[in-house]
């Protein structure tokens, strides 16, 4: 079950709608089966556009908080100097008068190949953040203040991604909480550590399934990892940013 619908939770219904409709509909015009096979999983996924609608569910959020379109990129312009990499795109960044305010990164997850995924979605996830926090410690954004970073994932939830996934330990124990937990499970440790250990500022974590995702219906297994939670951190950035203006 979703949360109660609220006018945001509406939107946000819309948006998981708008993933499971594209991710189908690009896998039909490639004449793939997703049902049954994992190329057809990588075809939907290589497709992109799958989760433009939370892209421009929050870019309509921080326009009316008072942003101006000018100010707000998607798409387009999306690029940020890296330390590690010359720069790397992002899903979502708002500039203004030449400072960063925040970047947004929104990723998915669908299976049946949970396993391998997760291992690359957290390599990226920690990469990403690692990268741009030491481009700012070297002055890469001046002058900026700390920007705010957000991280948002959108999981299929089906049996391989909420069924208990061992581990292996032959040299050394791997730490507690990882022990008999699902790739959901392992999801919500993950961001609820890296904004713990303020890589970001604030993460989400949604569930879906393909059969019921497609009217919008969604799970948040977490609190501290809501959708509410990850706008309002957003939006009082914003909002802070606008009163400077």
């Amino acid at each position: 079950m979703s949360a109660p619908d609220s006018p945001l939770n509406q939107k946000l219904r819309e948006a998981i709608r708008h993933f499971w409709i594209t991710r189908t509909a690009q896998a039909q015009r490639q004449g793939v089966r997703i049902e049954t096979r994992d190329q057809g999983e990588r075809t939907a996924v290589t497709g992109g556009a799958q989760m433009d609608g939370f892209v421009n569910l929050v870019r309509d959020l921080l326009l009316e908080c008072g942003l101006t379109e000018s100010t707000v990129y998607c798409k387009r312009r999306v690029e940020l100097p890296g330390w590690f990499r010359p720069e790397k795109q992002w899903d979502l960044l708002v500039v203004v008068n030449k400072c960063l305010i925040a970047g947004v990164e929104f990723k998915s997850q669908v299976g049946p190949s949970f396993g391998n995924n997760y291992n690359n979605r957290t390599e990226e996830a920690l990469g990403s953040a690692t990268d741009i926090w030491a481009a700012y410690r070297e002055g890469a954004f001046k002058p900026s203040v700390r920007p705010w970073l957000g991280y948002l994932i959108l999981l299929e939830e089906a049996p391989g991604s909420i069924t208990p996934v061992g581990v292996k330990e032959p040299h050394f124990k791997v730490f507690e909480e990882f022990r008999n937990a699902s790739y959901a499970k392992r999801y919500q440790i993950l961001l609820t550590k890296l904004v713990r250990e303020r890589l970001y500022d604030s993460a989400c974590l949604l569930l879906s399934d393909r059969t019921n995702g497609i009217s919008g219906a969604f799970r948040e297994p977490s609190p501290e990892l809501s959708f509410q939670n990850f706008v309002s951190s957003l939006l009082a950035r914003a909002i802070a940013c606008v009163k400077t203006l």
